[in-house]
């Protein structure tokens, strides 16, 4: 026996589900003129916006808002589809309602962001998407600012404002005993300056060939000696010095 689920005041075990030729034959009735096969098109079609709405439930929206709003999806595909396409409708529908529902969450997000903002944030992402299938591979911050001419820490100011709020009781690590929470993790004192050098830093280290990387992890985050490190990559320890000065003064030429 399904478990009875009400979204908007509709049973959800009870929506049908239709077969690729039921679904054809209700919209060559459709595009003939039969407007009221429009509504039994919706209503065949509730279960694939409940499918899509579960993906989002994390976001803190209420359920029955995103249903809502991926009906408006829904009735927009219902409307554009065309069986010329040769395609079945959900592989049709499925983007759009998914995008309906994306609409609906950066223009009611938890935080108010600019409109300016936002258009570099998707500018961005944009540009992500493209450099991604060009190159198989993520882009750097830096990548992604050169791509739209834009300064890196507009890039990432606009990026972060776009992101959903995290809860301080959102758990970040657990091996099986005490959760880690976010709150654990927060520190006092963190400046605005401090934590843009960080995230730059970040990026310039990735720059790095592993080998510069490594040594330079080794020194500076793990305090080792030129000589510890040496030894452990079987290294004479004017190599480490070397290494460890080329990556120092590339690493400096990001942050001039």
């Amino acid at each position: 026996m399904r478990t009875k689920v009400e979204l908007c005041g509709v049973d959800t075990s009870t929506l049908p589900v239709l077969k690729p030729e039921e679904m054809k034959q209700l919209f060559i009735r459709l595009q003939q003129g039969e407007v009221y096969v429009r509504d039994e098109l919706v209503y065949c079609n509730l279960r694939l916006v409940l499918s899509i709405v579960g993906r989002y439930a994390y976001r803190g929206e209420q359920a029955d808002d995103l249903f809502q709003v991926g009906c408006i999806g829904l009735l927009k595909a219902i409307d554009n589809f065309d069986l010329k396409h040769n395609v079945r409708f959900s592989t049709y529908a499925v983007p759009m309602i998914m995008g309906e529902i994306r609409r609906h969450l950066r223009d009611h997000h938890a935080l108010r962001v600019s409109r300016s903002l936002r258009d570099i944030a998707y500018k961005a992402m944009q540009a992500k998407e493209r450099y991604i299938a060009e190159h198989l591979r993520e882009p750097t911050i830096e990548q992604l600012a050169q791509e739209i001419e834009m300064k890196k820490e507009d890039v990432l100011f606009a990026l972060d404002a776009i992101q959903d709020p995290m809860s301080l009781h959102e758990p970040i690590y657990s091996d099986g005993g005490d959760a880690i929470y976010m709150m654990d993790q927060i520190r006092d004192k963190v400046t605005e300056e401090q934590w843009v050098g960080t995230i730059s830093l970040q990026e310039s280290m990735k720059r790095l060939n592993s080998r510069q990387k490594m040594i330079i992890e080794k020194r500076f985050f793990f305090g080792e000696t030129q000589t510890e490190i040496a030894q452990s990559l079987g290294i004479s320890q004017a190599q480490i010095s070397r290494l460890e000065k080329s990556a120092v003064e590339l690493l400096q030429r990001d942050f001039r």
